[in-house]
């Protein structure tokens, strides 16, 4: 029987990777019959094809200095190893021999075909060093959480990233595995953010000018002030001239006094920071491509919103890169010197586009309905104002039953960027509001590190705080407000279910953390990393803090209608933890609804998502029930 054909498509947007030699030539992630799949595009004759073709998706892709495409080829679980294509054609092949399948930890592509992979499986993390095609040598294998983060261009250091707070943020390895560096986080959080091209300058050269001026710096909030505003005394110093061949130079972020900034470290001149470069909120940064480049893109998401500069270190200049207002979801610069960015904002589809104007391929051909209207809304707080972004729908009167739409993360934020779910909600008549919390990212290290009422519980209060504003403004309804989150999104909407049952009246948690202990027990090493930095120590160390925290110690407590999804091969919010939470809300007679998938975590299949908005649709119908749409006065009566 042929099956009937998909009337959807997956709106996952993705930067394309353009090769290191033709900036015409990419290879991206796009839409196959409702799939992520790996596809090849020539601009300069705007041809492409399909390269991928698997029936649970493909995400992961690259293509090196000799056009060969490298994409991961994982199973249901997540678990797989890389392979490798022709860009024009050919038999995809092995792409490393000697490398143990696992979970992707990182891919660095330099000269000759050389290559590092990150693999991480139950045993821990390894990273492998060899040529395409070839047998692989293990460089590390380590139990700490951590992920490859780059391949020097000559090959001769590889860095690996772990914890940012960590005492090894940051570990500089030979290729036979013995450690040049590292650089700690404990004390300032530290990341590396990958070498820069071969024969890149070190900033303050012996021939720069003197410091100039940031360009439009009086107009841009959360940036720091120039010190070249003015012209320094007496003569300026003379430092190194930069790296020689064989030199790498490593781009960091490091957050210090309440700022995030940019800096380089080099062998035998360690970590240095530039006082011009620095940021009130979370940016992140990457070379421009090509030989005896020092200009680094920088991305910093700032209140909803985001924003991209150009920092030219030889110079020590900082400009901005226009773009429309709304969100930049990922940039990188292409080889050409062209950036492309992924711009969205709360009303338009995801989209890729380029400084220059060139077209990107992977754009969605779909035209979708818009629905609603949208604001900001600010509400003091204890740790300062709580930002939440609220869509109204434009067709139906206030007040609304309203629809808290919880993010997850938790280092993570809601941003003013189309969201098919919000979408959804409000055109079929609920108001969505959604909180950026503390503990949220883009407002700064005070707020992200905010937790004075316990892990969990001062989330649940900002959105508590939040809920009032809301029902006061006359916006959302009494007796018909509920929560809906995903991942952390979704432990939250069960934390709040439990804490403050009186407060909603429906929750929809998608493959949430429900049982905090159990998830520990059967969780990644990485995940463990995280809460035992979030606790304070593991299970065994401070159960309280954990059991403080679970929404399974409240779950007897929900007295409002509660669907819970989750998913059978998630790793990240694993079953058993989902199983031990629902045992407890049985145990207590809570009535619930319960959907199960057959998928990870992330899931590349657009009918898993279809099906799950399907169901919470459904069910907020019944709980939440929205208010007939106004009827507009019509000249003709009889044809309304």
């Amino acid at each position: 029987m042929t099956p009937a054909p998909r009337s959807y498509g997956v709106y996952r947007p993705v930067l394309p990777v353009t090769s290191p030699r033709h900036p015409d030539r990419m290879v991206y992630t796009g839409d196959a019959d409702g799939r992520c799949e790996i596809f090849t595009w020539d601009r300069s004759t705007d041809t492409g094809r399909q390269l991928t073709d698997r029936p649970h998706g493909t995400l992961l892709c690259a293509i090196d200095e000799d056009e060969a495409v490298w994409w991961f080829d994982e199973d249901r679980g997540g678990s797989g190893g890389w392979r490798t294509q022709d860009f024009h054609s050919g038999p995809d092949r092995p792409a490393l021999a000697g490398v143990p399948h696992g979970r992707p930890a990182g891919l660095a592509l330099a000269a000759g075909g050389l290559v590092a992979v990150g693999i991480r499986s139950h045993e821990g993390l390894g990273i492998h060093l060899g040529r395409r095609g070839g047998i692989a040598t293990s460089v590390l294998h380590t139990t700490d959480s951590g992920a490859l983060c780059d391949l020097a261009p000559d090959g001769e250091l590889l860095a690996v990233s772990g914890p940012a707070y960590s005492a090894r943020a940051v570990t500089l390895l030979s290729p036979d595995g013995t450690i040049v560096a590292v650089l700690s986080g404990t004390g300032e959080r530290t990341w590396a953010l990958g070498f820069a091209p071969p024969l890149a300058s070190l900033p303050g050269s012996a021939s720069l000018p003197g410091p100039e001026p940031l360009p439009g710096s009086a107009s841009l909030p959360g940036l720091a002030p120039s010190p070249g505003a003015t012209s320094p005394p007496g003569p300026m110093p003379v430092p190194d001239p930069g790296p020689m061949p064989g030199r790498p130079l490593l781009l960091v972020m490091r957050e210090r006094a309440g700022r995030y900034h940019l800096g380089t470290w080099a062998p035998g001149r360690g970590v240095e920071l530039l006082p011009w470069c620095s940021f009130d909120t979370e940016t992140t940064a990457r070379w421009y491509p090509g030989p005896g480049t020092a200009r680094v893109l920088l991305r910093q998401d700032r209140h909803g919103r985001s924003r991209l500069f150009t920092a030219d270190l030889q110079r020590r200049e900082l400009t901005p890169v226009p773009t429309p207002q709304g969100s930049i979801l990922d940039a990188a610069p292409a080889a050409d010197g062209d950036v492309h960015f992924i711009w969205t904002d709360a009303v338009n589809v995801p989209r890729a586009l380029s400084s220059s104007g060139a077209s990107l391929p992977g754009q969605s051909r779909w035209r979708l309905p818009r629905f609603g209207h949208r604001q900001d809304l600010w509400t003091p707080g204890p740790d300062g104002p709580l930002h939440t972004l609220v869509t109204t729908p434009a067709d139906r009167p206030a007040p609304h039953p309203l629809v808290l739409l919880v993010h997850g993360g938790p280092a993570d934020h809601d941003r003013d960027a189309y969201d098919p779910q919000v979408q959804a909600l409000v055109g079929s008549g609920y108001a969505v509001a959604r909180v950026n919390y503390r503990g949220s990212t883009g407002y700064g290290p005070h707020w992200r590190s905010a937790y004075s009422e316990g892990v969990g519980h001062t989330q649940v209060a900002d959105l508590v705080r939040a809920r009032a504003e809301l029902l006061d403004r006359g916006i959302g309804r009494e007796g018909a407000v509920g929560l809906y989150g995903t991942s952390w999104g979704g432990y939250l909407t069960l934390l709040a279910m439990g804490t403050r049952p009186d407060l909603w009246n429906a929750g929809v948690a998608v493959k949430p953390l429900a049982d905090c202990v159990t998830a520990f027990r059967h969780s990644t090493p990485a995940l463990q990393a995280l809460d035992t930095a979030l606790f304070g120590g593991t299970p065994d160390e401070v159960p309280e803090a954990y059991a403080h925290a679970s929404p399974s110690s409240y779950a007897a407590a929900i007295r409002s209608p509660l669907l819970v999804v989750a998913a059978r091969r998630d790793a990240k919010c694993p079953p058993e933890q989902v199983e031990a939470y629902l045992a407890v809300l049985r145990m207590g007679g809570v009535a619930h609804e319960l959907m199960w998938l057959d998928s990870g975590h992330d899931g590349y299949d657009g009918a898993d998502h279809l099906a799950v908005i399907r169901k919470s649709l459904r069910f907020l119908g019944r709980g939440l029930p929205p208010a007939p749409v106004r009827a507009e006065p019509s000249p003709h009566p009889e044809r309304r």
